[in-house]
């Protein structure tokens, strides 16, 4: 039988406090656990590992029986294995704690307690190993949690709104709220895969999935948009529409306008989930379109602007 480190398995210090301990454990099983690993042998195995580990250390006295062990564990070893003759041997040193008569395998049946032979062996009638297993049989298991995938329009998360779908044979209503955001879980708790030892239902997980738009890409509570400008309006000024989650407005060009310039209109993007009455920003990206197909009259006149703009920079020149 080999020797189980217990600090090792949960990857804390051997000084680790109770806090560091629980935090361990509780990272591990959430890893590790079952509903989150279907049919994944090793991760259930990983498991009991963990909580045969938090078992002993979180509980001071088996923490310090199992300290005890470890700076003994040699000697039990050349007793071949032999718990009743190593405990003998050591009842005279003062404080063993550690007590147990007969082969383990008759108390337990063979390891029935569900944890490992080493645990059984050392805490099984003193630790209280095996009353704590069946009392988490006792306790009936929750059953699964369900995750399923729901498309939205960005309309719809904009402006909020109500869906009914049927599950399992029943109509649920949900709400979706303005500023919902992609990849949001929406709990609805006992409407998860029944129970198969007559404890609560596991609970049903909704995400939202944002389906894509034709005008506006979302990022975070901001939307973006981009417009196309002609060159006369980019280079004299002017005014272009543009359309927002609430109807179009007119937008300002300044005279020259680059394009992959951007112009934010503050408050036309999405609502802040959560938060009352705040918006985003709308960020509208210029694009200049220059002029195609030109007659031969729209040529020459660029001919002469192009001749007053050489003429312009000859002259600054001089």
């Amino acid at each position: 039988m080999n020797y189980k480190d217990y600090y090792k398995i949960l990857g804390v210090k051997k000084g680790a406090t109770e806090k560091e301990i629980k935090k361990a454990y509780r990272k591990l099983a959430k890893k590790y656990h079952p509903d989150n690993n279907p049919g994944d042998k090793a991760s259930e195995d990983k498991f009991k590992e963990i909580n045969e580990a938090y078992e002993v250390l979180k509980d001071p006295e088996k923490r310090k029986q199992y300290e005890e062990l470890g700076a003994n564990w040699q000697a039990y070893q050349q007793g071949g294995g032999d718990w009743r003759q190593y405990t003998q041997q050591n009842r005279g040193g003062g404080g063993q704690t550690f007590h147990f008569e007969g082969d383990p395998s008759e108390f337990f049946g063979g390891g029935g307690s569900g944890f490992s032979s080493f645990f059984e062996t050392f805490f099984g009638q003193g630790g209280g190993g095996q009353q704590y297993y069946q009392s988490r049989q006792r306790t009936p298991r929750k059953g699964h949690d369900v995750t399923a995938k729901l498309p939205i329009t960005l309309l719809e998360a904009y402006q909020g709104s109500k869906r009914t779908f049927e599950w399992q044979g029943k109509k649920i209503r949900i709400t979706i709220k303005p500023g919902t955001k992609d990849g949001q879980k929406l709990r609805i708790k006992g409407k998860g895969e029944p129970s198969p030892s007559g404890g609560p239902n596991g609970d049903l997980y909704i995400i939202m999935t944002m389906e894509p738009d034709a005008r506006f890409k979302r990022e975070g509570d901001n939307l973006l948009y981009n417009a196309h400008v002609d060159l006369y309006t980019a280079v004299l000024g002017g005014k272009i529409e543009v359309p927002t989650m609430t109807g179009r407005v007119k937008l300002t060009i300044p005279k020259g306008t680059e394009s992959g310039k951007v112009v934010r209109l503050k408050g036309k993007g999405m609502p802040k989930n959560g938060k009352k009455d705040q918006f985003g920003d709308l960020l509208v990206t210029l694009h200049v379109n220059l002029p195609k197909n030109l007659s031969p009259k729209e040529e020459e006149l660029f001919r002469q602007l192009q001749a007053l703009s050489q003429g312009k920079h000859t002259k600054i020149n001089h």
